[in-house]
């Protein structure tokens, strides 16, 4: 990640260093989270997690 804090004067150095940009990114990620886990996709991914592992040990 220090390619994208070469140039310190660049207004993405700037935006990403800012604690108002982390903390937003960090609530969208939360809220995509969430909205994931209502529409119950945490038990679609958990299902093709399992199955991958299966797969790799070769009893899938």
């Amino acid at each position: 990640m220090r390619f994208l804090f070469s140039n310190p004067g660049s207004e993405m150095g700037n935006f990403l260093r800012s604690s108002r940009a982390g903390l937003l990114i960090a609530a969208a990620g939360l809220a995509m989270m969430g909205a994931g886990i209502c529409r119950g996709e945490m038990a679609v991914v958990m299902e093709k997690a399992i199955n991958i592992c299966l797969e790799c040990i070769g009893i899938g």
